[in-house]
């Protein structure tokens, strides 16, 4: 009897421990998001991200919280954003722009960023290099900044006599001067005037457009940036209005009206920035994770807008194109 007693007791002692252990809660972990836009102009980046991150074994209601911020194509608000993000106690934070990492850069060295979509990290002064990062800064470059120049070649191939081309600049994205300067020296072989267009809010936007509107042989470049994201669809519907032929830097604003656009898969892009999270979170630092660069880039040309600006696309072109919207 007292041997069975002790047996029981001892039995109960080692299930103790492990009931203890199984009760237990998972570590949640919270991430932060900040970027200048809105999340309706987010859907399927934050779809690709959230995919990513489950693909992984992370999910939210599980083991993580996502804490968004949204700067609605107002860069002002950005740094207040970006505060209430540190306050949080965010383990990692994710931006997806220049302008938000450059704002949340401001507000911490201390707790790891993972930027998406930015052209030029190493110029914008986010990383010492792309190998060695340093700091607590790494993620993936879009490389629009080196791509500005094909922009303009884009354009010159879809549209016939072209003589001058605007492009849409906002003076406070950290790259915009660099891609600018990329173009003016592509133009300079090719006899293009080159137009700047400044805009920080959406009134400057549409005043911009209608300042080069009408002459025939005009096109507009618009470069990546959250408040012309934000604006998109009605930049394009403004330029199609005005007859001039638009390039992005995305396939959604292809598909929302522009004639063309040429980059990365930027949904494909946030998707990968999901693996520099989770090997955040399971102690990697930031400073040995090398920035990555996509490889392979879109050309979009939507057929729809160019009929109805009254545009034959060159049929080479055409079968340059990764699709044609019809």
């Amino acid at each position: 009897m007292i041997k069975r007693r002790t047996l029981v007791g001892a039995a109960a002692s080692l299930a103790c421990p492990i009931a203890s252990i199984a009760q237990h809660p998972a570590k949640v972990y919270r991430i932060g998001f900040l970027e200048g836009t809105s999340a309706a102009r987010y859907t399927n980046r934050l779809e690709a991200l959230r995919a990513g991150l489950r693909d992984l074994g992370y999910a939210e209601g599980k083991n993580i919280v996502i804490e968004f911020r949204w700067a609605e194509g107002r860069y002002e608000r950005l740094p207040g954003l970006a505060a209430e993000l540190v306050r949080s106690k965010a383990d990692v934070i994710v931006a997806g722009s220049p302008p938000a990492v450059q704002a949340i850069k401001q507000a911490t060295s201390v707790i790891p960023i993972v930027m998406v979509a930015v052209g030029d990290p190493v110029a914008a002064g986010f990383v010492a290099s792309l190998a060695r990062p340093g700091g607590n800064i790494t993620g993936l470059s879009n490389i629009n900044v080196s791509l500005s120049s094909k922009y303009l070649e884009l354009l010159v191939a879809a549209v016939p006599k072209l003589a001058r081309v605007a492009v849409l600049v906002n003076p406070g994205h950290p790259t915009h001067a660099e891609s600018l300067r990329n173009i003016q020296t592509s133009a300079k072989t090719g006899g293009v005037m080159i137009s700047p267009l400044q805009a920080t809010t959406a009134s400057q936007v549409e005043a911009a457009i209608g300042a080069i509107a009408q002459p025939p042989s005009s096109a507009l470049i618009v470069l990546p940036d959250p408040l012309f994201l934000q604006q998109a669809p009605h930049i394009a519907e403004l330029a199609t209005k005005n007859s001039l032929p638009t390039m992005f830097w995305t396939r959604e604003l292809a598909e929302a009206g522009g004639l063309m656009s040429y980059g990365p898969n930027l949904p494909e892009q946030f998707r990968r920035a999901a693996s520099y999270v989770v090997k955040i979170l399971n102690n990697a630092k930031p400073s040995d994770l090398p920035v990555e660069q996509p490889t392979t880039f879109e050309l979009m040309i939507n057929r729809k807008t160019a009929r109805a600006l009254g545009l034959t696309i060159p049929q080479e072109l055409l079968l340059r194109a990764d699709e044609v919207i019809q």
